[in-house]
């Protein structure tokens, strides 16, 4: 009899996985990127990169986590013993991640208090850098923890921790199954409000309008592959956790399909809402819709109070749904990023998951006061990036090429999937993953390397990228190192408990 926490509903799963998989940057990163990138022209390399790599990856963790019923460590580990560090390092980008994810949902938190009375006033700008975030002259200094930050963040962790705590059945589904129809609901009142204001036509139009020299840019495709890469969960260890409390008969394959193309439906959704507001800024101002736009912590905490500002009526509620629903995402996925690691350490140090939760929980919001100084934005700007573009882009390159090319696992991968499923996979399955996805994250590696190693990120001082970007993004993977070194314990103690089954029968 299996002891390990399962999924009560298939739904309960999808939506989790969703929930994952939606997050920030599916609100402020997907819609400037398609605009970018050649507007409606660039979702034809968007469903290509979906289709060739987004859900063949999702197959493939979804797999290996049903096949072998274990954190990501450990099913990499079951899979092949070379393998194990991968899934240590995809836990240890996750434990940075979510130590500065969690000061971002705290921003929205207090932003969505902010909405009723527009605290933020006309110059928007100047209130996020100035007043709220009190920001550090110079990328480096602490400067003491900024109060404003510091109360949400707490609430932030106490939720997330809470859900945590009640399990995988009793906290994260039930959390997903109320974060999640909150979320589309909240989000589909602010597209329909969007829709109706003045400049909204204009604003779709420049979002929708295909610009179709742009097709034959490689750029374009791999942004395309990166935004798929970025949005789905793919490589933080958390789809393979996810699906390892899976029931044993499980329709693998469908489910990858539904979480992949929900996570597209709501990116579509979101740059539907934000270019109709983007539209309704740039009529009010006077300008063409390419002046205003902009993405990131600048869309969401500049632009958007700005917008919210111009509103006609009942503006502060606008400011409420919009901040509520980044509230939403980022605790939705925020959890996920969390329990990949609380996972990771109860079966390494065989505790309890109440320990787990305690120990790699209270760590990370310990961790995450750094980004609640004044001279947090620097230090999380520079983590955020090279935790993304060598943290969880190259444990993804890793990962497929260990599974296709040297442990050769795809075909019993495969068959396993097939053996549940209802849509077959084959071999463009598998070309996928040992050819396409490979070449495309291997360019994307090398274009990333020699960019930063020619021009600094954001013309931050070297010093201080090399402590607070190109260490973090190193010290990841060497933790994947050192924590396999380690054997595991549960395994020693499952075989132990074998034997002495075996001696008494």
């Amino acid at each position: 009899m299996e002891n390990r926490p399962q999924w009560g509903t298939r739904a309960g799963f999808i939506l989790a996985a969703v929930g994952s998989a939606v997050g920030l940057g599916n609100i402020w990163r997907f819609p400037a990127t398609a605009y970018e990138n050649g507007g409606g022209a660039f979702f034809i390399p968007y469903l290509f990169a979906l289709l060739t790599a987004g859900i063949p990856l999702l197959v493939m963790e979804f797999t290996i986590g049903h096949k072998y019923r274990g954190s990501a460590p450990m099913s990499l580990g079951r899979m092949s013993k070379g393998s194990e560090w991968i899934g240590w390092w995809q836990v240890a980008i996750s434990f940075v991640i979510s130590t500065y994810y969690a000061v971002i949902i705290a921003w929205a938190m207090s932003y969505s208090v902010f909405s009723f009375n527009l605290n933020w006033g006309s110059d928007t700008e100047g209130f996020l850098f100035g007043e709220y975030l009190q920001l550090a002259e110079t990328p480096g200094q602490f400067g003491g923890l900024v109060p404003g930050v510091l109360i949400p963040l707490v609430i932030v962790w106490v939720v997330a921790l809470g859900v945590l705590f009640a399990g995988v059945k009793k906290g994260i589904e039930v959390a997903n199954k109320i974060f999640i129809p909150a979320l589309v609901i909240l989000f589909g009142i602010i597209v329909v409000r969007a829709l109706t204001l003045e400049g909204a036509a204009a604003g779709l139009d420049a979002f929708f309008k295909p610009d179709w020299s742009k097709i034959a840019d490689g750029k374009v495709w791999v942004a395309a592959y990166g935004q798929i890469f970025f949005s789905l969960s793919i490589a933080f260890a958390i789809m393979i956790t996810y699906s390892s409390y899976l029931p044993k008969k499980s329709d693998i394959t469908n489910n990858a399909f539904i979480t992949g193309f929900s996570n597209s439906a709501f990116e579509l959704l979101a740059g539907i809402g934000v270019f109709s507001a983007l539209g309704f800024m740039a009529a009010q101002q006077g300008v063409p819709v390419s002046e205003v736009v902009s993405a990131g912590v600048g869309l969401a905490f500049v632009v958007f109070p700005q917008i919210i500002n111009e509103f006609p009526a009942l503006n502060g509620l606008f400011g409420f749904l919009f901040f509520g629903s980044l509230v939403l995402a980022g605790l939705s996925s925020l959890i996920s990023i969390v329990e990949t690691f609380v996972a990771g350490v109860q079966e390494k140090f065989n505790v309890s998951r109440t320990k787990a939760v305690a120990f790699g929980g209270g760590l990370s919001a310990l961790v995450s006061l750094i980004f609640a100084t004044k001279g947090g934005l620097y230090f999380l700007d520079s983590v955020d990036y090279f935790i993304n573009q060598f943290g969880v882009a190259m444990a993804g390159l890793f990962e497929v090429i260990a599974i296709a090319w040297f442990v050769k696992e795809l075909k019993n991968l495969q068959s396993h999937a097939n053996s549940m499923s209802d849509i077959q996979i084959g071999a463009w399955w598998r070309i996928c993953l040992g050819v396409i996805t490979p070449i495309v994250l291997g360019y994307m590696m090398f274009d990333n390397l020699r960019n930063n190693l020619t021009a600094p990120y954001g013309d931050y001082p070297l010093g201080f990228l090399f402590s607070w970007g190109w260490t973090v993004a190193i010290g990841a993977m060497l933790v994947g190192v050192l924590f396999t070194i380690k054997r595991n314990k549960v395994d020693q103690s499952l075989s132990t408990s074998k034997n002495k089954g075996a001696s008494q029968s």
